[in-house]
């Protein structure tokens, strides 16, 4: 059957109209929210070597590259700011100590695994869900690919697999959720850590740890736990001898990026009409009016019949 293009908006229109009479979906497209503080871990960069044993470490329980140990023993490299990738989860910067030249500051850098995380917040579909223990995990299945969760991340964290044709996914640090949650194990990361730089635990618990570490030493620490507020909170948290803006760290506010984006979100999900709804009418438009508007009906025509 043809269907003008008249016709074919009456429909649009009809379709339109009983998106916008559905049930409330707010509750289904709404990211998830945060469990909980859960677990943490404490980095103490004034006891971190720069080894690299925890990129081995990660590299190894994740299998990720597969790389022996000896390709972890450059340590050159750290001069040479580096992100996490797909195939590499953490990674350690070095950075000038004026206070001790010869003793340079490493970082270790991976996903914060935030409190109110930016990435669950802009996930469509819930590929990304906070755990009961606070670890951000990724479930493949469920993942469209737009990558809007690279894109809200505060951090610049995830990473997609560019290469894979077929079966792509977004990549980042899994706080080792199976190892933990399953294995009864900690963090590989903080397991294979030789001068213990890295502490496990209970979130609450680190931050007392952290702030007595810093009354008790002052003149090693400046007064700030990075993580303890930031964006809401994050599950790493670090300790420093020099402001974290000179070690590579951004400086964030208090506030929870979802508690900017989350309104925006309900406010379109809530009437049931999703972004894809949105496009559709757009390409309906341009689809429709791409060979202009139905022709004019001429009431004249030669030959008409006039029943005056």
């Amino acid at each position: 059957m043809k269907v003008s293009r008249r016709g074919f908006f009456q429909v649009l229109g009809l379709g339109a109209a009983g998106a916008v009479a559905s049930p409330d979906r707010s509750d289904a497209s709404s990211p998830s929210a945060s469990l909980g503080e859960g677990m943490g871990m404490l980095v103490d960069t004034t006891e971190c070597i720069g080894c690299r044993k925890c990129e081995y470490a990660c590299d190894h329980a994740h299998e990720l590259t597969g790389q022996p140990p000896s390709a972890f023993e450059d340590l050159s490299i750290l001069d040479t700011p580096r992100r996490m990738d797909e195939d590499s989860f953490t990674v350690v910067n070095r950075y000038p100590n004026p206070d001790n030249p010869e003793k340079p500051i490493s970082v270790k850098i991976q996903c914060m695994h935030c409190l109110r995380p930016a990435c669950t917040s802009a996930c469509l579909v819930g590929a990304l869900q906070v755990a009961e223990n606070g670890a951000v995990v990724y479930e493949a299945w469920k993942c469209l690919g737009c990558r809007y969760c690279m894109v809200a991340c505060p951090f610049g964290v995830p990473t997609y697999e560019y290469h894979e044709p077929f079966t792509p996914q977004v990549r980042k640090c899994t706080f080792c959720h199976e190892r933990v949650t399953h294995e009864g194990k900690i963090p590989a990361c903080a397991e294979m850590c030789p001068p213990m730089a890295l502490t496990f635990g209970q979130r609450s618990e680190l931050l007392e740890l952290a702030h007595k570490k810093i009354a008790d030493n002052p003149e090693r620490y400046i007064n700030h736990v990075y993580g303890e507020h930031e964006v809401g909170g994050t599950s790493w948290l670090y300790l420093a001898p020099r402001e974290f803006e000179e070690l590579g760290f951004l400086k964030l506010g208090p506030g929870a990026l979802p508690s900017l984006t989350e309104p925006i979100q309900h406010a379109i999900f809530k009437f049931g009409i999703p972004p894809l709804t949105l496009y559709g009418l757009l390409g309906a438009m341009m689809w429709a009016y791409r060979n202009g508007d139905d022709p004019p009906v001429s009431h004249d025509m030669e030959g008409e019949t006039n029943d005056a």
